[in-house]
């Protein structure tokens, strides 16, 4: 029986593991239980397919991503390693031919749906087999905390029951305190071994801008920094991915939709096109990316306002997994408050109470003057991290200041409409009444003759719109459902008494200085020799011809990490070739030759 460091260099192609893989792989290896804590990219999938590989009989693996099972089972072909799948997309004779590859020995791992556990069928079938590890991945879908609940994931509690001997590993890139608790408790994994890795990604920049005409600023931050890079733009609705879509293509940006209401024929071709091709930009809702393997998106950015931090990790995670930088960029406005607070009426009281939590600790991430990283670190209860010196906030901080004045005139207003004209308004009527504006509304209801009528006018009209925005993020204000009107809040109070200090942040006046767009183009070579770069060039054109081909992402073939140290090696012979990271015995003995001629090209 090979080691699980001899699986990692023949199969893998590495020599050494990444911090804590090793620890947890043989822990499951010698039959544990393992929740594990991981962020994207930092090798989740080794420390349950190497165990599937070690121990005998067959890795079964529980995956959400029925889109993105067939992918995943190529590129552990490519590897050489036995894989399969049985979801809902295949017919009879396919789900027949896998199933008989499975009891016949002839897999090494094997992925379902979680909805396929609660079939007899399929649990008669593994009952007929060998399971050498049961892997439940993205494990935060059985918490109620976590950002994206599924109720099948609550079934595999039982899997402990019926499968005693069976060590199981549950996995996720994202968990607070509470999820991961959650997790433990549902999954019945309260005696395993619990690995908590670092959450920090230190190759991804967080940026977070204030929003003004938010499709000309994404048009201008790829233009700037992320010119023919492939990168993820999310959006709340349906109509905003379709338009923001079709307004970067009018723009020359490659660019397609993805979201629910697309069909699922459309929704498939542009998900595979996106990981087929390089320099795609996908422009999607957050039914988008969830075990996205590709390693080279470049961006990711939000032009709504994610529900938590969670969420906005793991979509955020998305960006570097190849460890070369990478940007998160979200344009964040008042409106993105209004509307999600707006949307706290839904659900009942304790659903209610869980998001407004949620939404707390996101507007909090936005409108801090501290360091972001410190601050996501903070939230998963990794304390005591040092300053990155690499998010906006770390290179151009913002001011804080005392608004507790302005946020009492804005109270103000709120509370007068109410009292003397028993009237509640939105925020554009709000800051008219404290500028003095004598629009045609504001003369149509006498606010004129309101005392705090022209009292605001030592700032300007986005100035109250910031004031607002932080007013509402702090919970002092909140918004009406219907039709978005301002109301008190019970901490409104203690302001207009002057119990209560109100700290306010002043964006940085200046942006972060952007790269041009030559260099960020040329970045994945920029860190090559100068005479590497051109075979780096040379080696990703064989990887895309041949990945077309085969029909199958180019990342299968080899990674762009991979292809860079090729370029820089310059190895002559396979043996030679054979001490690259990345290139195991599979495919060395697929890929080597060719190799070697698109070195001498």
């Amino acid at each position: 029986m090979d080691t699980p460091t001899e699986v990692l260099h023949r199969v893998f192609g590495y020599d050494s593991f990444r911090a804590g893989q090793q620890e947890i792989i043989e822990h499951v290896v010698a039959g544990g239980d393992a929740l594990v804590l991981m962020p994207t990219g930092g090798g989740k999938s080794l420390c349950y397919q190497i165990p599937a590989l070690v121990r005998p009989g067959v890795g079964v693996v529980v995956s959400p991503l029925i889109a993105l099972m067939q992918d995943q089972v190529d590129a552990l072909t490519a590897l050489g390693v036995r894989a399969g799948f049985l979801n809902s997309t295949q017919d009879f004779a396919e789900r027949q031919q896998v199933e008989s590859a499975f009891l016949a020995g002839e897999l090494d791992l094997l992925y379902l749906a979680p909805e396929r556990l609660r079939v007899e069928a399929t649990v008669r079938l593994l009952a007929k087999g060998e399971i050498s590890v049961f892997a439940i991945d993205e494990a935060h879908c059985v918490s109620q905390w976590g950002h994206d609940f599924r109720p099948d994931y609550l079934a595999l509690s039982e899997l402990r029951e019926l499968w005693p001997e069976v060590p199981r590993i549950a996995l996720t890139a994202t968990a607070t305190p509470a999820t991961h608790a959650e997790i433990s408790s549902r999954l019945g994994l309260d005696g395993a071994r619990h690995f908590v890795a670092s959450f920090d990604r230190p190759n991804i920049q967080y940026r977070i801008a204030p929003k003004s005409e938010p499709k000309r600023q994404l048009l201008e931050f790829l233009r700037t920094e992320h010119q023919g890079d492939a990168g993820i733009v999310y959006c709340m609705s349906r109509a905003s991915v379709e338009k923001i879509a079709a307004f970067l293509v009018d723009n020359g940006v490659d660019a397609v939709p993805y979201h629910a209401g697309l069909d699922s024929r459309t929704r498939a071709a542009h998900q595979a096109q996106f990981l087929r091709e390089e320099g795609l930009v996908v422009v999607a809702t957050i039914a988008f990316g969830m075990g996205i393997d590709k390693p080279d998106v470049r961006f990711v950015a939000h032009l709504d306002l994610p529900k938590s931090v969670e969420g906005y990790y793991q979509e955020t995670g998305r960006a570097g997994r190849d460890g070369l930088p990478a940007t998160a960029w979200m344009a964040y406005g008042l409106q993105d408050v209004v509307q999600q607070r707006k949307l706290l009426t839904e659900g009942d009281e304790a659903h209610r109470r869980r998001q407004a939590l949620h939404l707390d600790a996101m507007l909090a991430l936005c409108e801090t003057v501290g360091c972001r990283r410190v601050m996501l670190l903070d939230y998963f209860g990794q304390q005591g991290s040092e300053p990155c010196g690499n998010c906006d906030t770390c290179q151009a901080p913002p001011e804080s200041w005392d608004g507790t004045v302005p946020a009492q005139k804005v109270l103000s207003a709120v509370l007068r409409l109410k009292r003397e004209r028993r009237q509640k308004f939105g925020v554009g009527q709000i800051v008219d009444i404290l500028l003095g504006k004598q629009t045609a509304k504001v003369l149509q209801h006498g606010h004129e003759s309101l005392t705090v009528f022209g009292v605001g006018t030592e700032l300007g009209n986005a100035e109250w719109h910031g004031v607002v925005r932080q007013l509402l993020a702090q919970g002092l204000l909140a918004v009406e459902a219907d039709y978005g009107a301002l109301v008190l809040t019970d901490a409104s109070g203690d302001v207009l008494r002057g119990q209560r200090q109100v700290p306010l942040r002043r964006d940085a006046p200046r942006p972060l200085r952007a790269k041009t767009a030559a260099a960020a183009k040329s970045r994945p070579a920029a860190e090559l020799p100068q005479e590497a770069a051109p075979v780096f060039e040379r080696l990703r054109a064989w990887r895309a011809a041949t990945a077309k081909e085969q029909g199958v992402p180019a990342y299968v073939i080899f990674h762009d990490s991979t292809l860079r140290e090729i370029a820089t090696l310059a190895p002559s012979t396979l043996e030679e070739l054979a001490t690259v990271n990345g290139v195991g015995e599979n495919k060395l003995a697929k890929y080597g030759e060719q190799v070697l001629e698109a070195l001498t090209a």
